[in-house]
């Protein structure tokens, strides 16, 4: 059966101040979720991705934590105006940042506020399974750690269990290659989830990796768009887009997905993660074929009906019609 990846009117129940410049939000939000996963939200016709804090297995509402972005809109706006009784949209959740089913050590590194997916799995693997669990939490500085106090109760809780360790640049400097080395000790035999800035990320799994850790047993979470459109070369074919009534053609490039031409065509698509991850960029291909790099959102029956997430689609074929939900 298709998934619902439409918007639902959701109502926040609380707002929790954590620090100076993040808040979580409570949500009378009655949605099935796995730990680790997001919810996408619609604020003046813009869409962001944000990960739950909350866990299913302990936690009885839905919550969302999200961090102010100097001159990011969605999280400024959140923060500025929404309040409890305020209604937002917000698809259900989705991601496949989640648990497998596995016994192995939990391993998380996550920089600011990555810690939020962490929290939620790190909540359920305590809760649901006998899995002992470390994390390296990197931050500016004390002030600016995320759900200190929540960990350290943790911490108490699951003597043994759960190992925090706090890394402030202001004291320790940046995260380097043989601090995460460290910390792993070189046990490899774990499942390492990573989450924050994308050059902390790269790092980690880097580290991960001539540590001898297993590709398949690091799990990253992306919310990192492109820095800009690639000017690959143009090639025989063209890309025929429709989206509310408006329908424009361009030729194809290399390297160019569907979304991408889509703006270059001077339309204004929906998009989110760009890393096929939310299905909120998704669209039906109508004529031709399109191949996607990756795909953590749509189900086989979606793919099979044509549709395809267009932020990871190229077309495979000289011409491609590709049509967006009004």
């Amino acid at each position: 059966m298709a998934q619902d990846h439409g918007f639902h009117p959701v109502r926040i129940k609380l707002v929790i101040q954590e620090t100076a410049d993040t808040r979580t939000f409570v949500l009378d939000a009655p949605f099935s979720y796995r730990a680790g996963q997001f919810l996408t939200i619609k604020i003046c016709g813009t869409l962001r991705s944000y990960s739950m804090s909350s866990s299913p297995a302990t936690d009885a509402d839905l919550m969302t934590t999200v961090k102010r972005v100097p001159g990011g809109l969605v999280s400024n706006w959140m923060h500025d105006n929404l309040e409890p009784g305020d209604v937002i949209e917000t698809t259900r959740p989705a991601g496949a940042f989640c648990l497998r089913e596995t016994s192995a050590p939990l391993v998380a590194l996550c920089g600011g506020s990555g810690i939020t997916p962490i929290l939620s799995l790190v909540k359920t693997a305590l809760a649901a399974t006998e899995r002992p669990v470390r994390i390296l939490a990197a931050n500016r500085d004390a002030s600016s750690i995320i759900f200190a106090a929540r960990l350290a109760e943790l911490a108490e809780r699951h003597p043994g269990r759960l190992e925090v360790r706090h890394h402030l640049d202001d004291v320790d400097g940046l995260v380097t290659e043989p601090v995460i080395r460290e910390f792993t000790g070189g046990d490899t035999n774990a499942d390492f989830y990573l989450c924050g800035p994308q050059p902390f990320m790269d790092l980690c799994e880097s580290a991960l990796l001539a540590l001898g850790a297993d590709r398949g047993r690091i799990f990253i979470e992306r919310f990192t768009p492109p820095a800009e459109e690639p000017s690959g070369d143009e090639r025989e074919g063209t890309v025929t887009i429709v989206l509310n009534g408006r329908q424009e053609t361009v030729a194809q490039r290399d390297g160019e997905t569907v979304l991408q031409s889509a703006r270059r065509a001077g339309l204004s698509p929906p998009f989110s993660c760009e890393s096929g991850h939310c299905a909120t960029c998704m669209a039906r291909v109508t004529e031709g074929e399109v191949k996607m790099r990756v795909n953590d959102a749509l189900e086989d029956d979606e793919v099979a009906e044509g549709w395809v997430l267009t932020c990871q689609g190229e077309p495979a074929g000289p011409h491609v019609t590709v049509v967006y939900e009004d």
